[in-house]
């Protein structure tokens, strides 16, 4: 049933939008994926090629490149080449001097290039997300968040009520009211995708690269179908991770930042009025 429009005199309802528990994951995951993704895109920088199976070197044919010609940059993509000078492969550092490594440093920690650090940043770091999203699934699931906030209804995952909802965010119609106390389905799928499949698949084709881990858990390498088919599944992860992550903070600031912010800090969200 809908909720009747609220009066224009009537002050807003404001509601618990977010638990405590998914306050404190938010923003340690922020953190702990954007040190992640940087000092990933160093470690890749040391051979910025990606290929699938068990073994890969530089003669190899890799389905993923990027690179620089003595002119320019290039990303390629099987056998699609696309110029990326001054963004990829080649670009000017800080002083002003052209370099020919595959990310530019201001997408990588540290800045300056280094694998040893880099891989320190990344492993230190990978604990807090493989802990963190392992207490929180639990967290969600013991306090009935994911059940109750998250799972899509079998209503919900219908084609036309998904195709209603990618219409409205196109247009950028967000829900008022009563209606904007909820996770939309889209919301919802990405969550769900996020939280239950593309963070845990990060973790494990990171402990996949690991030498250490092969050694306990030989049986990854074969689910993964070896070390660099892992790297390349490892890398594709932390892109969707990148692109969700873009899509979410343009949701926000066209949501109304401030209040969303609020919500995310406080748990407090004020409902727009229908």
């Amino acid at each position: 049933m809908e909720a009747a429009p609220q009066p224009p005199g009537e002050p807003r309802r404001t509601i618990l939008r977010h638990r405590l528990s998914t306050r404190i994951w938010h923003w340690l995951n922020a953190l702990t994926i954007f040190v992640m993704l940087m000092s990933g895109l160093m470690i890749f920088n040391a051979h910025p090629r990606l290929y699938w199976g068990k073994a890969g070197a530089n003669y190899d044919r890799a389905w993923l490149m990027i690179g620089a010609t003595p002119t320019q940059g290039r990303l390629v993509i099987g056998s699609v080449v696309i110029p990326t000078t001054g963004v990829l492969g080649r670009w000017e550092d800080k002083q002003g001097r052209t370099q020919t490594r595959a990310f530019p440093y201001w997408a990588t920690i540290p800045s300056r290039y280094s694998l040893s650090m880099a891989r320190r940043w990344h492993l230190a770091f990978a604990w807090v997300l493989a802990i963190g999203i392992l207490a929180y699934i639990v967290a969600i699931l013991a306090n009935g968040h994911a059940r109750r906030d998250l799972a899509p209804t079998r209503d919900e995952l219908r084609p036309r009520h998904l195709w209603r909802d990618i219409r409205d965010h196109a247009r950028l119609r967000f829900p008022k009211g009563e209606a904007a106390a909820r996770y939309n389905p889209l919301q919802k799928i990405a969550y769900v995708g996020v939280i239950f499949a593309l963070i845990p698949l990060l973790v494990l084709t990171g402990l996949t690269m690991a030498p250490g881990m092969n050694a306990a858990w030989p049986w990854l390498l074969d689910v993964f179908g070896g070390r660099q088919s892992a790297r390349s599944i490892h890398f594709l992860c932390a892109a969707f991770i990148a692109l969700f992550i873009l899509v979410h903070l343009i949701m926000v600031v066209l949501a109304g930042p401030i209040n969303e912010l609020r919500s995310m800090i406080t748990g407090r969200f004020r409902l727009p009025r229908a």
